[in-house]
């Protein structure tokens, strides 16, 4: 399975902007599939995860702004996020695995597959 991100870009602070991931090869089956986020001189953090049972986790810094959502018919994962904040700027990775154990954790090792990213600079 390969992950392509697109979407990202500049907005301002309030702004919107959704991303895309989508999945090639699915001979492999996804199970747990989501968005991971590194700010500059920052770790790598979790954003939004989504399992086939459409079970999602959020990190507390995005609930209530960020969805996350997942079309299989199409292979794609979508994160529609609104009132961007300038802290939500960095590298955003869509990540997916497809072990059955999957919980949607954060752990970023439980995640096998990562796209080569999409940029997203939020200005105040």
């Amino acid at each position: 399975v390969r992950l392509v991100e697109s979407g990202g870009g500049s907005v301002q602070a309030g702004g919107s902007l959704t991303l895309s991931c989508v999945a090639s090869d699915y001979s492999r089956i996804v199970t747990c599939i989501g968005w991971f986020r590194q700010a500059p001189g920052k770790e790598l953090e979790g954003v939004a995860i989504i399992d086939r049972n459409t079970n999602t986790n959020y990190a507390d810094s995005v609930e209530g702004r960020f969805t996350i959502a997942r079309d299989e018919s199409k292979n794609t994962l979508d994160l529609h996020m609104i009132n961007l904040k300038p802290e939500d700027t960095g590298m955003y990775y869509c990540a997916a695995t497809t072990s059955i154990y999957c919980t949607g954790s954060f752990q970023q090792y439980s995640y096998g597959i990562w796209g080569q990213g999409t940029q997203v600079t939020v200005s105040s």
